[in-house]
């Protein structure tokens, strides 16, 4: 996981912990401020730590090369050959991201990639690439290609443009959504308020009752990191391709998704979606992390998002945000009142709220301390080294117009005061705050093939970051919010790059906050970190959130199904575990086809029929190596359709659906993937009858897993509703319509993509 540093340098400073003087491990153990943590860590910081992270950066190294910019064109020429527009552009564009400046590769990258574009109907963006191409040496005795191109990429939008302004016809790109670029309003609902206890810390509490879908709380990072490598981009038939990370993809400031990023000068890693962006990102943090890009790597996401942090903040921000704290502990003791403890204050979006989040340090273990204080001396004295501070952190005179450089009066680092440890400490405080306080970025990525029929899907996590309001939500394993991110903007391609650069400005990444189920007055607002009582057993989520997390979960789910487990016995618990967390076991004799339940007399060690009459037993070792060969054989059926082979994935579903000692109830969730990978099969093969009727199985156990109003019921249904309007069974798909509907309004809001696509269909339907 690339939240933590690598694995290499983990093992490096566990091993410079294992043989710290006993003395030094004693004195770093006791200290009790972070400022004092962070100077302690600088003493402990030598010269071979440096080298040891410059000879492992090597491995992901930023620099841009000719020849490696020469294969990527060749990949997407072959890509471009056999239509696989997409694949094609990723490879392009990741030509001219590794390209340096003065390379003749650059030039014909970008044509290549604004044919590609061409191709896939973007011709705002192909247009953008022929003048680059063009403005960097492009072959004058091929450019008449590129105006050709230019000619036909003016004529398609012209015809564009004569359809917009026709009243009597619909924008066929604008899907249905406004063009509004107004600005999102950012903060708590009034129907809630900021409360703080002991126990609980800042939390949100609901004064007012609060409707199921209503939005709750609208927040955007203070900063964000994308995470390299949690991504995959599928082409034509559903291959995978090299060049499909996140990383490449996406905008590395508001997370939007481009085929034609824009590229960092200085970095091969880097890019954006505008330029607007680019130079957005350049003052605010790149300039200082650029030459740093393979170090940043190897010391993990969550350090990079804690340099980003102070780096957006600036000495001015952090020291007013200190001024509580300062205050509080140079008073004189005697005074009647104590000033309000800035922790159980919040100050909306801005770096105080951000300054504020616990950080733990007395909880984290000495390890996790010199892990994350070592990692983040060694990124300060590496930042040093690199050049001068951050214009924001400079706390000398500014220089006049007659005064020498840094580098002119005792060198670059010269220029960085002894005070500046500051920055070190403030980055090792949101270091140590994100292991608590970090939040994932959660996108749905399309898992099937290019031109599949029917959606197919799953949610990654593409970025970490830091979210100031939305960290006041305390967890719960059965929380009363949904979360919606929105990721960067959603323009098509015959916007221009001004209103585009308006859009990423207004827009940018955010997060919504709906209630998932009616909040009555003085109840807590809470959301999952990630263990839901319908994905993981009581024990399993406990013991995680102890240890990330340093509390005990106590909440409704948590206690109820606590007792339930503890009369299973430990094996009872390790099913319930193998099942999703349900304390059903699902399952079904393979004789009499009664329900199999947990037999008392062996307290957990296997199962027996639940019909008198049959009595037929299954010890739990057989039951987990039947669940274990469906797991496999359903691995091996989606490979197949990937490998468009849906007939033999189908013949493969149907054996290992075939009966045996135990069979799945229809509730069972293994059940549900098996009815929606058949379904994904006659799908394929165009057989939309029978896709619906297992999709409509496949629902059945979704529901009983994730429960009859959850975000996952109704992504199933919204396949269910493609199939029957695919397959032209028109009162079906009129029928689950609204129910769709129904739960993508309560967990996404009336924006989401899926919605315009419902409407476009019922549309077409009562037309």
């Amino acid at each position: 996981m690339m939240d933590l540093p690598c694995i290499q340098w983990q093992d490096y400073v566990a091993q410079k912990w294992t043989v710290l003087d006993p003395e030094l491990k004693e004195k770093f153990t006791t200290l009790l401020e972070i400022d004092d943590v962070f100077k302690c860590s600088l003493t402990l910081t030598t010269q071979e730590d440096l080298d040891f992270v410059q000879s492992i950066s090597a491995a992901y190294s930023v620099q841009k090369e000719a020849q490696q910019a020469a294969k990527c064109r060749e990949k997407g020429n072959s890509s471009f050959k056999i239509r696989d527009f997409t694949v094609a552009a990723l490879h392009y564009s990741q030509g001219i991201c590794v390209n340096p400046l003065s390379s003749e590769q650059l030039s014909l990258c970008y044509a290549n990639r604004s044919a590609a574009l061409y191709h896939l109907q973007h011709y705002q963006d192909s247009l953008k690439d022929i003048d680059r191409a063009l403005k960097h040496g492009y072959p004058s005795h091929l450019s008449h290609k590129l105006e050709d191109r230019r000619t036909q990429c003016l004529r398609h939008l012209s015809v564009d443009q004569k359809g917009k302004d026709n009243p009597g016809s619909k924008n066929p790109t604008d899907g249905g959504k406004g063009t509004s670029v107004g600005p999102l309003s950012f903060g708590i609902c009034p129907q809630a308020v900021v409360g703080c206890s002991p126990e609980k810390g800042r939390h949100l509490v609901a004064v007012e009752r609060i409707a199921a879908g209503d939005v709750l709380l609208h927040d955007r990072p203070y900063s964000c990191v994308l995470i390299p490598g949690m991504e995959e981009v599928r082409g034509k038939g559903g291959r995978q391709d090299a060049e499909g990370g996140v990383e490449h993809r996406r905008c590395h400031r508001c997370l939007t998704e481009t085929l034609s990023p824009v590229p960092c000068e200085g970095c091969s890693y880097t890019r954006y979606c505008s330029t607007s962006c680019q130079r957005d990102a350049w003052e605010e943090h790149h300039q200082w992390e650029c030459s740093l890009g393979a170090d940043l790597m190897v010391m993990g996401v969550m350090s990079q998002l804690a340099l980003r942090v102070t780096l957006k903040a600036g000495l001015k921000n952090i020291q007013m945000a200190k001024e509580p704290i300062r205050n509080e502990h140079t008073e004189p003791e005697s005074r009647d009142s104590k000033p309000p403890d800035p922790c159980a204050s919040h100050y909306g979006d801005t770096y105080r709220s951000v300054f504020h989040l616990q950080h733990h340090l007395n909880r984290h273990s000495p390890c996790v301390r010199f892990l994350s204080a070592i990692t983040i001396a060694t990124l300060y004295l590496k930042l040093s080294k690199a050049g001068p501070p951050p214009a924001s952190w400079d706390i000398s005179r500014p220089l006049q117009a007659n005064s020498h450089p840094p580098d002119e009066e005792g060198g670059i680092g010269a220029a960085w005061n002894s005070e500046l440890w500051l920055m070190g400490s403030v980055v090792l405080r949101h270091m140590l705050q994100l292991r608590c306080n970090a939040q994932a970025i959660i996108t749905l990525q399309d898992t099937g093939a290019e031109n599949s029929p029917v959606q197919s899907s799953r949610e990654i996590c593409i970025a970490t970051a830091m979210f100031p309001t939305l960290s006041l939500l305390n967890h719960s394993c059965c929380p009363n919010t949904s979360l919606a991110f929105s990721t960067g903007t959603h323009l098509s391609a015959d916007f221009s790059e001004s209103v585009a650069e308006m859009r990423s400005k207004a827009s940018g990444v955010t997060v919504a906050v709906r209630a998932a189920n009616d909040i009555s007055p003085g109840q807590e607002i809470l959301h999952c970190y990630g263990p839901h009582s319908r994905r993981m057993a009581t024990q399993e989520r406990q013991c995680f959130l102890q240890e990330q997390y340093y509390f005990l979960c106590q909440c409704e789910a948590c206690t109820l199904q606590q007792q339930s487990e503890e009369e299973d016995g430990p094996e009872g618990r390790q099913q319930c575990s193998s099942v999703g967390g349900n304390p059903q076991s699902g399952l079904l004799c393979g004789k009499c086809k009664g329900s199999l339940n947990r037999s008392s007399e062996e307290r957990g060690k296997g199962f027996i029929c639940s019909q008198a009459s049959c009595g037929h037993c299954v010890a739990l070792s057989e039951v987990n190596q039947r669940l274990q060969e469906i797991k496999q054989d359903l691995k091996k059926a989606v490979d197949l359709m990937e490998r468009e082979r849906p007939d033999e994935a189908l013949r493969l579903l149907r054996r290992t659906q075939s009966p045996s000692a135990l069979s799945l109830a229809e509730t069972h969730p293994l059940q549900g993937e098996l009815e929606d990978a058949t379904a994904r099969a006659y799908a394929t093969m165009g057989d939309w009858s029978n896709a619906a009727s297992h999709l409509e199985r496949s629902a059945v156990a979704i529901g009983n897993q994730y429960g009859k109003e959850s975000i996952e019921l109704g992504r199933q249904l919204f396949k269910l509703a493609q199939l029957h309007f695919n397959g032209g069974a028109r009162g079906p798909a009129l029928s689950v319509i609204p129910r769709v509907r129904k739960l993508l309004c309560l967990h996404c809001g009336p924006q989401c993509e899926e919605l315009q696509e419902l409407q476009a269909m019922e549309d077409c339907l009562t037309a």
